[in-house]
């Protein structure tokens, strides 16, 4: 039966090498952050604190809408390159650029993320995977060093800049099967095809809508899918991970949820915050953690 940690964790991303990523200051429900040889400022509520630079010199800034649920625009100071630019985490490379949903077609924070699920993964070479809400695909290419990937998402765009940054990688003839698709109507079809994996991730968004304007909403539709994710897992599978972002839900909540649907499995399920630390801003000077999403995950040593 599964075991459910007593105490929350965090997982760390601490920047990239190379300065292709770092989260150089924050404060007053903001942040600002470099991708590379750019600088931009985001909205972040969760930064209470006050910054500690005295100014900050971007490319950008995104100006959120009125309203809690989203919207806004892009202040650009400077000119960016058309296509965007060109990033890496390790041997993935990938193309950077402001999009109109705030972010840059890349989670920084999920680093640490795809660092201890191919970690769970260490040493094979056969496993089947899946990467739901893949979006832009770097979660999937990393898993693609161990086997087989299935790469679902509802976005045609985002599957196609994933295919994009699959052959900016050199790993075009990896194999992935890249799927335009509801995923968790997907995921119900896998289990009636009685499918299994060795690892599943998913980043389900708080309201989204399917290739066919499927309505999907976080809480009415997070249950199903993690009880349909559980039966494409047995005792010989690896891991599940569960990032959840932008929704008045606690991480402890998102363990319970784990736990009942996989109560069948052994393994441990964890949970806490995925946080971005701040550059170091002089010998003796603390760094602040900001807090990004909440995470509830699954392990099994087998």
């Amino acid at each position: 039966m599964v075991m459910l940690a007593p105490q929350p964790m965090v997982m760390e991303c601490a920047g990239w090498p190379d300065d292709a990523y770092s989260l150089l200051d924050s404060g007053g429900g903001r942040k600002i952050e470099r991708f590379g040889p750019h600088t931009f400022i985001r909205p972040e509520p969760q930064a209470l604190w006050q910054p500690r630079l005295p100014q900050w010199p971007a490319d950008g800034e995104f100006v959120p809408g009125s309203d809690e649920d989203g919207g806004g625009r892009w202040q650009l100071e400077s000119e960016l390159p058309e296509e965007g630019w060109e990033l890496a985490w390790n041997d993935i490379r990938f193309t950077a650029q402001p999009t109109p949903f705030r972010h840059l077609q890349f989670f920084p924070d999920m680093a640490p993320v795809w660092d201890w699920m191919t970690g769970q993964l260490a040493g094979r070479d056969d496993a089947e995977t899946m990467n739901m809400f893949g979006y832009t695909g770097l979660g999937t290419l990393a898993l693609s060093d161990h086997g087989r990937v299935t790469h679902v998402d509802a976005s045609k765009k985002s599957v196609a800049q994933a295919r994009d940054n699959s052959a900016l990688s050199g790993m075009d003839d990896r194999p992935i099967r890249w799927l335009v698709d509801d995923a968790a109507k997907f995921a119900a079809r896998e289990v009636r095809r009685e499918r299994r994996y060795d690892g599943i991730i998913l980043d389900p968004p708080k309201f989204g809508r399917g290739p066919k304007n499927e309505t999907w909403r976080l809480e009415e539709g997070l249950p199903d899918l993690i009880g349909d994710c559980a039966q494409l897992l047995d005792s010989k599978s690896a891991f599940l991970f569960l990032t959840v972002y932008a929704v008045r839900m606690s991480a402890i909540s998102l363990a319970g949820l784990l736990e009942e649907k996989l109560r069948h499995l052994p393994g441990l399920v964890e949970y806490g915050d995925l946080v971005v630390t701040e550059a170091s801003l002089g010998e003796g000077a603390p760094r602040r953690r900001l807090p990004t999403a909440i995470f509830a995950r699954w392990s099994n040593p087998v």
